[in-house]
């Protein structure tokens, strides 16, 4: 079936950024594909959203699950306006009490699941007249942040994918933009061991990140958009990341993380 009503694919949609981006969409009609590594929250949010939504279980670092759900998704609506990369993890803490493994793990979701995303969805996107990509990026992506170090790493990754895919694929008429919030109120925040975070606070809700997605979905404006900061903060940290030399931006970073 092809459906008259814009459609969206989300990851980790069953909690968080992603749970209040499906429910927000969702209310202002449109078609919501929901896809996270845990099913029984998942099947709740699909058992609220009704028949607005189609569920997938998803494991974004799996390129043949990717496949296998866009196909399914695309075979139902016969449009991909929008796709929202948001799963993701976080460590924190200094660089080496992590083990490697937990290293390794950030990288393969939050570099990896949105290559895949976005490699396994261009065929789709390309096929929707407007269609846009969202990624999930941080305000960890405008200066490397101390005790987050490879969390910020894979955040600068997507950061610069971002970028040079809303270059690349412009002429395929699909827009690729980032969000980047500051610390938001959800379990990946829960026990965090970074100074930033007790200075800074956790102000930002969810919601407050589902409704700048939102915005950068209907944004009409100049391609150079690329980058949507999330509250005020974030907005100031990367105006003075832009306006002043690295030397400034390696000062503010280093107050916060003190």
């Amino acid at each position: 079936m092809s459906m008259d009503r814009q459609c969206v694919f989300i990851t980790g949609a069953a909690a968080g950024i992603g749970r209040a981006t499906a429910r927000l969409f969702s209310q202002r009609g449109w078609f919501v594909g929901i896809a996270d590594i845990d099913a029984p929250a998942l099947a709740q949010l699909a058992q609220e959203l009704g028949p607005s939504a189609m569920r997938f279980r998803l494991d974004a670092t799996r390129a043949e699950e990717w496949n296998a759900a866009l196909g399914a998704f695309f075979d139902k609506t016969g449009r991909l306006d929008l796709l929202v990369n948001n799963a993701g993890i976080l460590i924190s803490g200094p660089f080496e009490s992590n083990a490697l493994a937990r290293h390794d793990a950030l990288v393969d979701v939050n570099i990896k699941g949105v290559i895949h995303g976005c490699h396994c969805a261009q065929p789709f996107l390309a096929r929707t007249p407007g269609a846009r990509v969202v990624n999930l990026s941080s305000s960890a992506a405008i200066y490397g942040q101390a005790a987050l170090a490879t969390y910020s790493a894979t955040k600068f990754a997507v950061r610069g994918l971002t970028e040079a895919l809303n270059i690349e694929w412009q002429d395929q008429g699909i827009r690729v933009m980032d969000v980047m919030p500051l610390f938001v109120q959800t379990a990946m925040v829960k026990d965090m061991d970074a100074a930033s975070i007790r200075r800074l606070g956790v102000r930002l809700t969810p919601e407050d990140v589902a409704n700048v997605i939102w915005k950068a979905a209907h944004y009409r404006g100049s391609p150079g958009k690329v980058h949507w900061p999330v509250g005020f903060r974030a907005k100031l940290f990367h105006a003075l990341n832009g306006a002043g030399p690295d030397r400034l931006a390696r000062f503010i970073a280093r107050m916060i993380a003190k």
